[in-house]
């Protein structure tokens, strides 16, 4: 594999493609962002609709222009016309990134929230809350991480049921640090599959934990944010890669493709900050190992980025699409891994609109010199 000598990381400039990346990606008419943006040969073409990935890019924005981005959207005005509907809502972590939300743009209107939604019969009145899926359960341990740090009544008021969903979500991790997908005993997909978790199911109970901890001041949720990083990072692939699922029970890699550029550039970064604020800990070699991946470091030699249409290609897949499932199928039973080959591995020209928004989320904060970014990153993982 040729690798370029010295990568330039421009901080930046991420963050300006991610902001006018997003501007082809907003559908003006309905007040929300695709669900995807897909590379066709008329061109980038918007599919679908998301108000879950609204609710993300919105976060993005806010966290950029709170630190000084400039942007060509009316964040607030879409954050007015989005809420006035609700009724898509139709799980535990739904609410969780609408209470997030609303803590952000309007922390006024949370008492309103409250009386909308019995947040305590939420995790069992929701199909994701009684199956104890992990992402959307951290998502609502998130979004009653932010609410309680806009005011002391409020983390008064939610500290039992930010307690009992902390626990539910750690109930998920094995020994190894690894969580799974779902309470294994409370369903039975649970049963087929929830011990085997995806990136999604490490990192967001990393960064909730983490959260949790700071706005409630919990220390307990610390120890197992960290064994969880500390696992990932263990596991990350020599080129910087965020595998894809982990057995969290036998405590290895299930499958390692695709590789999704949102975890390596927004989601790793945005998990592994957080516990470094609230622990001290240092993750930046394994957060900047991740991020050059999406500038050619990788295992076709393909720059992520097209900096023509702003986008960050979404993965890179195996070709045979069932090769991701054999290799799933061989670690659970506890054959031997299969090795990916470059020649058996493609991009795909996709990019959605969360995966920019948790890249502002994640850097709109970091120091954004090349300096700073490029020659302490190369000194250690080069």
């Amino acid at each position: 594999m040729k690798l370029p000598f010295k990568t330039i990381i421009d901080l930046s400039s991420l963050t300006a493609l991610a902001s006018q990346g997003l501007v082809q990606m907003f559908d003006t008419d309905a007040n929300v962002f695709c669900a995807r943006l897909v590379r066709t040969p008329m061109g980038l073409v918007r599919q679908g609709h998301s108000p879950r990935y609204t609710i993300m890019t919105l976060l993005g924005l806010r966290e950029g222009e709170k630190n000084g981005l400039q942007t060509s959207f009316d964040s607030q005005g879409i954050y007015r016309g989005f809420v006035s509907d609700n009724g898509w809502i139709n799980g535990v972590g739904d609410l969780g990134l609408l209470l997030w939300l609303t803590s952000e743009f309007d922390p006024d209107n949370l008492n309103n929230l409250f009386e909308e939604f019995d947040l305590g019969l939420a995790l069992d009145s929701f199909k994701d809350g009684r199956e104890r899926s992990t992402t959307e359960l951290s998502w609502f341990l998130a979004g009653l991480a932010r609410a309680a740090r806009t005011s002391i009544p409020t983390a008064i008021k939610l500290t039992d049921l930010a307690v009992k969903s902390f626990r539910l979500i750690k109930k998920n991790q094995g020994d190894s640090g690894f969580f799974g997908h779902l309470g294994i005993h409370n369903s039975k997909s649970g049963l087929l599959r929830g011990r085997i978790g995806n990136f999604a199911d490490q990192i967001y109970p990393v960064y909730c934990f983490a959260e949790f901890a700071v706005a409630f001041h919990i220390a307990e949720a610390l120890p197992p944010a960290l064994k969880c990083a500390r696992a990932i990072c263990d596991a990350q692939g020599h080129l910087g890669q965020w595998w894809w699922l982990y057995d969290s029970m036998r405590g290895r890699i299930a499958s390692r493709y695709p590789v999704y550029s949102v975890h390596q550039h927004a989601m790793a970064p945005m998990g592994l900050f957080a516990l470094g604020r609230a622990t001290g800990q240092d993750f930046q070699s394994s957060i900047h190992r991740g991020l050059r991946w999406i500038y050619g470091w990788n295992e076709l030699d393909v720059d992520m980025r097209d900096l023509k249409d702003n986008v960050i290609w979404r993965c890179i897949r195996p070709c045979n699409k069932g090769t991701k499932y054999w290799e799933m199928a061989t670690s659970f039973f506890g054959a031997s891994k299969i090795r990916q080959q470059a020649w058996s591995l493609e991009v795909l020209y996709e990019d959605w609109p969360y995966e920019l928004g948790w890249l502002l989320y994640a850097w709109a904060n970091i120091p954004s010199t090349k300096e700073g970014i490029t020659d302490s990153c190369i000194a250690q993982i080069t």
